[in-house]
């Protein structure tokens, strides 16, 4: 799998995915991550990627042509061969990420171009024309498309194969078994703080064991059901 992402700040996207098993899977070749500077397409002397709205308005709004030119740039087939691609805007508009949507975005595709906006967003043109779909990662209100897009990618990437050690690592996850929480899990010391593991997980017994890992998820799913009521 391959990401492209189109950014202002490329440095705070390939910081935080550059480490732990994002970084890895980067160096072991099971994904290859691309942050793309728009500023770099600018034709403004001083670099300039955002004007005034029309229509008025408060703010200042990315322009089409720096961003469509990034995009021509990175998927020109000389420079990327994938052919089974993805464009996405980060937008607080769009449908809300999901362990399902990551699961179908790896599945189905081999390159995931990502546009991470600033200002008050970006032209309605270049969206019409590149984009193919708008991912949220919740309902709020961030700076930029940055984090969104590193959230992304690390949620995409844990269901490509090399990229974690064992695909039980992520099949037995909150959220992958049509969106059950994970279980509580312990380690040593056996009590801590007047806190003791659950005799269950001490007991040998598998087959109990997993009943109970089974049970304490559906009642975590519950719990958590009805507070978001």
């Amino acid at each position: 799998m391959r990401f492209d992402i189109m950014t202002l700040f490329p440095e705070l996207v390939s910081g935080v995915l550059s480490e732990s098993i994002i970084g890895r899977a980067q160096k072991a070749g099971a994904i290859e991550v691309h942050a793309h500077n728009i500023r770099d397409y600018s034709k403004d002397k001083h670099r300039r990627v955002d004007d005034t709205p029309y229509g008025g308005g408060m703010g200042m709004l990315m322009s089409p042509v720096p961003i469509y030119d990034c995009y021509t740039a990175i998927t020109a087939p000389e420079v990327n061969p994938c052919t089974k691609r993805r464009v996405i805007y980060m937008s607080p508009k769009g449908e809300v990420l999901s362990q399902a949507k990551a699961m179908e975005l790896a599945r189905d595709y081999d390159n995931l171009v990502i546009l991470c906006g600033h200002y008050e967003g970006v032209d309605q043109r270049l969206l019409d024309e590149i984009v193919d779909e708008e991912i949220s990662i919740g309902n709020y209100v961030l700076t930029g498309g940055e984090i969104p897009a590193c959230v992304l990618v690390d949620c995409v990437s844990r269901m490509i194969d090399g990229v974690l050690s064992n695909a039980e690592c992520y099949e037995k996850e909150s959220f992958s078994d049509c969106e059950t929480l994970e279980y509580p899990q312990y380690t040593r010391p056996v009590e801590w703080r007047g806190r003791k593991v659950p005799d269950i997980l001490l007991s040998g017994h598998h087959a109990n064991i997993e009943k109970w890992r089974e049970e304490e998820a559906h009642r975590l799913t519950e719990e958590r059901k009805k507070k978001q009521k």
